[in-house]
């Protein structure tokens, strides 16, 4: 699989720069004073500073599985090891839950584990991990 590039707004690009670079562990690449790359799990992450952008405030949700999934969301699908580890390091840190790591499917087609936060600009992410991949998009 080839990674993905997602390019989102910030006001504040040092809080956000120090969240993922700090909090989420990701390596920083390239970067200029307005924008900074960052290594997500693979997958190119780049935060653009906007003058006078205003983050979300009210989120959007849809419910799921009897959560309220905000929307929009973005983030990483982990091998099932991986996101164990990273669920122990954000709650380590204290990272606030919009919906605390939990397993979904039980036992199911399609088990999957996930959680999902917000970064400091209120954009919310979300990681998962399958129990199977081949069962990624299963039915």
């Amino acid at each position: 699989m080839t990674p993905f590039h997602l390019a989102i707004p910030v006001a504040d690009l040092a809080k956000c720069r120090q969240f993922y670079a700090d909090v989420l562990e990701c390596r920083e690449g390239r970067s200029d004073t307005h924008w900074v790359d960052f290594d997500l799990f693979g997958h190119q992450l780049v935060l653009h500073q906007k003058p006078g952008y205003k983050p979300q405030e009210d989120l959007l949700s849809n419910p799921v599985d009897g959560h309220d999934v905000p929307v929009p969301h973005f983030g990483v699908v982990l091998e099932w090891d991986q996101w164990e580890s990273f669920a122990a390091m954000l709650q380590s840190k204290g990272v606030p839950f919009v919906i605390e790591p939990y397993v979904r499917f039980k036992g199911q087609v399609g088990e999957q584990a996930t959680l999902f936060f917000l970064d400091p600009e209120n954009n919310a992410l979300e990681f998962k991990a399958f129990r199977n991949m081949d069962q990624l998009f299963a039915k």
